[in-house]
């Protein structure tokens, strides 16, 4: 008699190698808060990925927040690198996260380069705002040129 292994769970979108039930699923679910910048950095980078906006708008600065977001204007995001983060711990107030990202919009491929400034309110981390060090790059990629999803496939037998 054989036996079925279950199907491993699903890693996190943003990249960590951790299982998403046990990343970023519970700051999403609102069971609990992100305990750092750089742990809000990529639930929102997940947000993003799953289009949930009104987590999105929850972790955001009032001073900064915006009234609503277009889920038409977010992109299909494919990939987060944490490049370098600044305080941003349980027991600071601020901190910035430094990251690129990976995203398909209108066609083309958007490689964002951006350094986000976070500020820990009563004891929640949030989102202030975002400076772009590097200009962000769109480009279309080939129909032969390896898809930017990371598939292992060419662009045009996979997202073109």
């Amino acid at each position: 008699m054989s036996t079925v292994t279950p199907p491993s769970p699903l890693p996190c979108p943003c990249g960590s190698g951790s299982p998403y039930e046990h990343c970023c699923e519970p700051y999403l679910q609102g069971k609990t808060h992100p305990p750092t910048a750089e742990a809000l950095m990529r639930s929102r980078y997940t947000a993003y990925t799953c289009a949930d906006l009104e987590y999105l708008l929850q972790t955001w600065h009032p001073d900064t927040r915006p009234k609503t977001i277009d889920q038409e204007t977010i992109p299909h995001w494919y990939s987060l690198r944490i490049i370098a983060t600044t305080q941003g711990g349980a027991e600071d107030t601020n901190g910035t996260v430094e990251f690129l990202a990976l995203a398909r919009a209108d066609g083309r491929i958007l490689d964002l380069h951006e350094k986000s400034c976070f500020v820990q309110k009563d004891g929640i981390w949030l989102y202030h705002s975002g400076e772009t060090p590097a200009q962000t790059k769109m480009k279309k990629p080939g129909r032969n040129s390896p898809c930017p999803c990371g598939s292992g496939k060419k662009y045009k037998k996979c997202c073109a």
